[in-house]
């Protein structure tokens, strides 16, 4: 049953998200694909992958414990923060926080997971904006 609730949520979620996408005005400068292409595209997947898991419920869901929905539920605080805090503290800053404490609970050991969250965050920051050229957030040190 939890599966169909799933499901049903999933697919309502992709039908609000495809209609917010095409409500996006389009500038007399963009591309040919345009900025709606994108959303309705992550609409689609998400739509038929909710369908899928509507159809083809699990018969015996496994619910995870309770310590381990408290620690989806400070990956998904600690997500929402990174989203609230980006333009203040910097994309290479608030990417290195997330990125560190999401591989620490991925299993990395702390130390590895500050390099990692270091190098996740530098490799991104190097490939979209310095390669790509494209926009981030610029925090108080300018990067």
């Amino acid at each position: 049953m939890s599966d169909r609730i799933f499901g049903a949520v999933g697919v309502l979620l992709a039908i609000f998200y495809g209609w917010a996408a095409l409500q996006t005005r389009e500038s007399f400068l963009s591309d040919i694909v345009g900025p709606k292409a994108f959303p309705v595209i992550i609409a689609t997947i998400l739509g038929l992958s909710s369908l899928v898991i509507f159809a083809f419920p699990d018969s015996k869901p496994k619910w995870p414990s309770l310590p381990r929905l408290a620690e989806l539920l400070a990956a998904v605080v600690v997500l929402m923060l990174y989203a609230e805090f980006l333009d203040d503290a910097g994309f290479v800053f608030a990417t290195s926080l997330a990125a560190m404490y999401l591989s620490w609970r991925l299993g990395s050991p702390p130390l590895q997971a500050v390099f990692l969250g270091i190098g996740i965050s530098g490799s991104i920051y190097v490939v979209f904006h310095l390669i790509l050229g494209l926009s981030l957030a610029r925090g108080p040190f300018g990067f």
